[in-house]
């Protein structure tokens, strides 16, 4: 990672760990839009975060995707609910037009408007806040100029999410392939969840006593915890590899692994808690929730193990 990239990353980290604490996270999805405003202020003031993937001469920072992925690991090791995925993908989706609306784009990376990209109308991440909305079909992108939004009730409440239905919309480029990066930032995000819920769940080990002693001593559950690292940190290489050199298999790979290592992690997470995993007052309940939440958005991981299966057979 490059030093730049690593300062970025320890940006993110310091005003997630300043303004987004579990209550924080807590007030903001249950928040009139879903996400804590200040703190969206700050990540594109301070950090440029809705600006990474927009060039300079159209107002953004000229940075790379593996910038945006970087943020979003960040983000999502404390779930902070921010409209930092959706309005990325609006972002390259207009910048993938010929003739590219440079007052939305200019908007979205100033962080004063918020977009998103539609794959299945039915679960839109952030839907009804959405000021820009690009349909993407695989083939073609249209802009959603009429619409109606209506806000759904999702398991998984750190996640802003609406059904969509078009009224009227234009027809701006070829689809150049939204849905693979959009498994690719996915992707990062869930690996730094699953990593923050195995480093709750391994402090948890240390503190909490039984037989007289932390239960992170016992044998079979440092075995465990062990494979669960092992899980994680192999998926973050591939989804880190797919990031770098990024292509409809690696998409799919990196979306598959990363899926299957967030939700093995926050099962076993809810079991090493005990009881006390699934009650509302506790956190590793909005893992579980969003490990099972975000394995089933753009996709389910069997979609994408089919997609890889096609590759070889």
């Amino acid at each position: 990672m490059s030093e730049e990239r690593q300062l970025l990353r320890e940006t993110v980290a310091a005003l997630v760990d300043k303004h987004a604490s579990p209550a924080a996270v807590r007030a903001a999805m249950e928040s009139e839009r879903g996400y804590d405003e200040s703190l969206w202020t700050l990540l594109c003031e301070q950090v440029g975060a809705a600006a990474l993937v927009v060039p300079e001469e159209l107002g953004g920072a000229g940075g790379e995707l593996a910038d945006a992925a970087v943020v979003l690991e960040e983000l999502g090791k404390a779930l902070v609910p921010t409209p930092l995925l959706g309005t990325t993908l609006a972002e390259l989706a207009l910048l993938a037009a010929d003739e590219p609306d440079t007052e939305a784009l200019e908007g979205m990376a100033e962080g004063t408007r918020v977009g998103t990209v539609v794959f299945d109308p039915d679960y839109v991440i952030n839907g009804d806040i959405a000021d820009v909305v690009v349909g993407a079909d695989g083939d073609r992108l249209t802009r959603w100029t009429e619409f109606t939004a209506t806000r759904l009730d999702a398991m998984d409440l750190t996640r802003r999410l609406a059904g969509l239905e078009v009224q009227q919309s234009t027809d701006i480029a070829a689809d150049p392939g939204l849905a693979d990066t959009a498994a690719l930032l996915l992707a990062a995000e869930q690996i730094g969840a699953a990593s923050r819920c195995l480093d709750l769940t391994v402090q948890y080990t240390k503190d909490r006593v039984q037989f007289g002693r932390p239960i992170g001593s016992f044998q079979a559950l440092k075995h465990r915890m062990a494979d669960l690292y092992v899980a994680v940190q192999s998926a973050r290489a591939v989804v880190d590899e797919a990031i770098a050199a990024p292509s409809p298999t690696s998409a799919a790979l990196a979306r598959f692994s990363a899926s299957e290592a967030f939700t093995k992690v926050a099962a076993e997470a809810v079991q090493m808690h005990g009881g006390i995993a699934i009650t509302w007052e506790h956190d590793i309940q909005l893992y579980f929730k969003r490990a099972h939440g975000s394995a089933q958005l753009l996709g389910p991981p069997r979609d994408h193990l089919r997609r890889l299966e096609s590759e070889v057979f």
